[in-house]
């Protein structure tokens, strides 16, 4: 392997495993950005994210200009030059405000951006020359709406008449995701209809019909119409309403959002009550005609030829690759640039989503078989209970912390400079440390520090010079974690420049298959994560 800078090499230009690697095309190795993905696990009604206590904290003045007055309003009016007036003024109950010398002036249904135009007027026709006039709406009458039908919890709200009718419903939980429409909700007064809405509307258009409450209305949330469901590659994965009884395919795309990849979708559900399931390219799928229970997964049903690896640690160029999906570790190897002096390519590791997630897994089932254990131990005397309450405390809090562990994934992929050519997968993270001349030590030892690397020393004479094990330290057995990723164990191990020696905690539970359970979950940590969690 020939040095690619005067200051550079690739990783596997090191001592590598024997075997011919075939080299990797120029023109498909590239950069690339970060990738997003989301998952959704419970579908929830396309615009359930609407009502989450945002609305109903919304403005509360009234002063917009598209308000009109009614009775019990408040209103400033002042007024100089031919007379005098400065007061603040209610509107009556028949619309009306009373100004001296020029009598009472009406001004319900009048318009917040009409106000001072009419009452000027109302002044002028007294008063004709040398006066003017200021007068602004201060405050207004508080309403409170009913809100009723398939919402979480129906009430009468308090509001004013220019909040919004999601102000009510989001005062009163939201619509239920299960029984409630967002597509049929209506305004009342006086038991006739004054306005509807279909909540879609607003979340694709932003359409909000104009209403000013009245104190006594009543907001009615219909039943669900008929649903599909949507899953799959599509930004909006959720349950869509249908408007009537029955929706074309392209109807569906348009709200659903779907990735520009995807190129066919899955239908299931009854048709003349029996059951149908298609598997259909898009452009037939927006012929046809969905209706009420219809499930839609939409796919791009093409084997990705490329995967994303990610670089981290000690490497000169980009930190992202995208590769044919059957590269091999040590191919891409060949690729990433080295500073020699600065990276320890001896002890390049990988870094894999699935072997994380069977380790958190792993670990969960070993929590849940620890609390199984527990609650099925028992005790025969007042001793036994007092020793029961505080273990079940320490247990307790052992396991809220090891439920936060994350695993690393890490995989083993180097032996003394020799790196296995494993086959790459997407998301894999090639780890390269750098070259260090310490040790660290951390867990049950007086001083949790970093060491010089002295070749002479084992693990106990650092942990020595550290100050020590705790009295809590569990000494028989010391834990070792290598730059590689590797992990050993032993009573006095081997130390190498960039350790890291983890001294675990003793278990002060009684009983001994519960303490055997505790040990194992501490072990899988330090393997998995490669920390100590105090007990």
């Amino acid at each position: 392997m020939t040095s690619v800078h005067a200051q550079s090499v690739g990783v596997s230009g090191l001592e590598l495993d024997t075997g011919d690697a075939a080299p990797l095309a120029e023109d498909v190795l590239r950069t690339e950005a970060p990738v997003s993905r989301q998952s959704m696990h419970v579908l929830q009604p396309f615009g359930a994210n609407l009502f989450n206590g945002g609305f109903s904290n919304d403005r509360e003045d009234g002063l917009n200009p598209d308000y009109t007055v009614q009775p019990g309003d408040q209103l400033s009016v002042r007024i100089w030059g031919a007379t005098q007036f400065n007061d603040n003024l209610t509107v009556d109950h028949q619309g009306n405000i009373f100004i001296p010398t020029v009598g009472p002036v009406s001004i319900a249904g009048t318009r917040n951006r009409d106000l001072n135009k009419r009452v000027a007027n109302a002044v002028s026709t007294v008063f004709t020359d040398n006066v003017h006039v200021y007068t602004s709406l201060n405050g207004t009458q508080p309403v409170a709406v009913f809100v009723t039908g398939y919402v979480t919890n129906p009430g009468r709200f308090a509001g004013i008449p220019s909040n919004s009718p999601l102000h009510f419903i989001d005062r009163a939980g939201g619509i239920n995701a299960v029984r409630g429409s967002y597509r049929d909700i209506k305004v009342l007064r006086s038991g006739a209809a004054i306005a509807t809405m279909d909540l879609y509307e607003f979340l694709l258009d932003g359409k909000m019909p104009s209403i000013q409450f009245q104190d006594g209305d009543t907001i009615v949330i219909g039943p669900r119409r008929h649903v599909v469901e949507v899953s799959g590659d599509v930004a909006n994965a959720a349950q869509f309403e249908m408007s009537g009884t029955a929706m074309s395919g392209e109807e569906l795309i348009k709200l659903a959002l779907i990735n520009a990849r995807v190129g066919f979708a899955g239908v299931s559900g009854l048709r003349n009550a029996e059951p149908m399931s298609v598997y259909v390219p898009l452009e037939e799928f927006k012929q046809m005609t969905l209706v009420h229970g219809d499930v839609v997964n939409f796919r791009t049903d093409q084997h990705d030829q490329v995967i994303v690896v990610e670089v981290e640690g000690s490497h000169l160029g980009p930190s992202r690759y995208a590769v044919p999906k059957n590269t091999r570790l040590r191919e891409l190897l060949d690729y990433i640039e080295i500073d020699a002096e600065m990276a320890d390519a001896g002890a390049v590791s990988l870094k894999r989503r699935q072997i994380a997630s069977r380790q958190k897994s792993a670990l969960d089932d070993s929590l849940r078989r620890l609390e199984a254990r527990y609650l099925t131990a028992s005790s025969q005397t007042d001793k036994g209970s007092a020793i029961r309450t505080r273990e079940a405390e320490l247990i307790s809090r052992f396991v809220k912390t090891a439920r936060n562990v994350e695993p690393n994934g890490r995989l083993v992929v180097s032996d003394n400079g020799r790196i296995a050519n494993v086959m790459l997968q997407s998301g894999d993270t090639i780890t390269i440390p750098g070259k260090s001349d310490s040790v660290l030590l951390s867990g049950e030892v007086l001083v949790s520090q970093a060491m010089l690397f002295n070749k002479g020393l084992n693990a106990r004479d650092y942990i020595a010079r550290s100050g020590g094990f705790t009295d809590q330290a569990q000494t028989d057995r010391i834990v070792l974690v290598h730059a590689n990723g590797e992990v050993s164990t032993g009573k006095n191990p081997v130390v190498r420049a960039g350790d890291e020696i983890i001294v675990l905690p003793k278990v002060p539970v009684k009983n001994l298959q519960i303490a055997a359970t505790i040990v194992d979950i501490l072990y899988k940590i330090a393997v998995a994560a490669a920390v100590a969690v105090q007990l």
